[in-house]
């Protein structure tokens, strides 16, 4: 698939009364415990807003506005990235994630593409592609943030208007979870690898503003 014929591509349906609401603590002891048996499958991530709330000692230091001390945490977690990476080679099971991406970036997405160049850079691969690209599916909405879990499970990840985290909604049926693996897919085959995109829109821009 090119980059023009994504561009036409419409985004699968994805009925929330079909699937099951989990609140946040539920939804991240649901993941945990789904990702740690996956074997011989792939996953996927697809982010899409350009600015979320998280609770990390490197996003704390974005609101600070320190800068540097958010780099050097990246810096830090690098071996506990390439020890993840490391036990998806060793169960044949990648997290690839694809990062949509509007310019000029965000403070969060100048913040997020550094953290994601540390993790392509210890082995968990991520792509990005711009929302342009991806406009036909986004006619009405944007695209959701979804991840699937080695093609059997599904979420529609949840966010208040600030960006913070609402928990998510859970989909097991295959028939909804097939066409999503097939939109992403093909979008991260075309899409741009991290650390090209980093080296030539992100690499040289000054630190951004607290936010």
């Amino acid at each position: 698939m090119s980059m023009g014929e994504l561009g036409q591509l419409h985004a699968p349906a994805l009925p929330e009364e079909l699937g099951q609401r989990l609140e946040r603590p539920g939804y991240k002891r649901d993941f945990r415990e789904r990702r740690e048996v996956i074997r011989d499958a792939e996953s996927w991530k697809l982010e899409r807003l350009q600015h979320f709330e998280e609770d990390s000692p490197a996003r704390d230091a974005l609101r600070r506005g320190d800068w540097a001390g958010a780099l050097r945490l990246f810096e830090a977690r690098r071996n506990q990235f390439r020890g993840a990476a490391e036990t998806d080679r060793l169960n044949n099971a990648p997290f690839r994630r694809l990062r949509v991406v509007e310019e000029p970036l965000t403070p969060y997405m100048q913040w997020e593409l550094h953290s994601l160049h540390v993790r392509a850079q210890a082995g968990n691969p991520s792509r990005v592609i711009s929302a342009k690209d991806v406009a036909a599916a986004e006619t009405d909405k944007l695209l959701p943030e979804v991840v699937i879990l080695g093609g059997r499970t599904l979420y529609r990840v949840l966010y208040s208007e600030a960006g913070a985290s609402l928990g998510a909604i859970r989909f097991t049926d295959p028939e909804i979870i097939e066409p999503w693996v097939a939109y992403i897919s093909r979008a991260y085959a075309v899409a741009e690898d991290i650390q090209d995109y980093f080296a030539r829109a992100v690499a040289h821009l000054p630190p951004p503003p607290a936010a």
